[in-house]
């Protein structure tokens, strides 16, 4: 594999990933009520809890994505 090739797979892995995060802040945000209610009858845990647990999955998840696709990609595209 070629470092052209790298950056560009992980300019789109970066660009899917900025998408999920985007769908899943939208959606958490728009059918909040409705998904609390969901998860809280699943898992058995209090909805007041939920709210914390989908705050920190949006941040690892943007964590994650910042380390493992975002940062390699603009550190490839400066040396090339």
């Amino acid at each position: 594999m070629t470092i052209d090739q790298l950056t560009a797979f992980l300019g789109w892995a970066a660009i899917i990933n900025i998408g999920l995060l985007t769908l899943s802040t939208t959606a958490l945000l728009a059918m909040r009520g409705r998904i609390t209610r969901i998860h809280a009858r699943l898992f058995g845990l209090d909805e007041k809890d939920l709210g914390r647990a989908y705050f920190q999955y949006l941040a690892q998840f943007k964590i994650a994505t910042i380390v493992f696709t975002i940062a390699p990609y603009l550190a490839l595209r400066i040396i090339a």
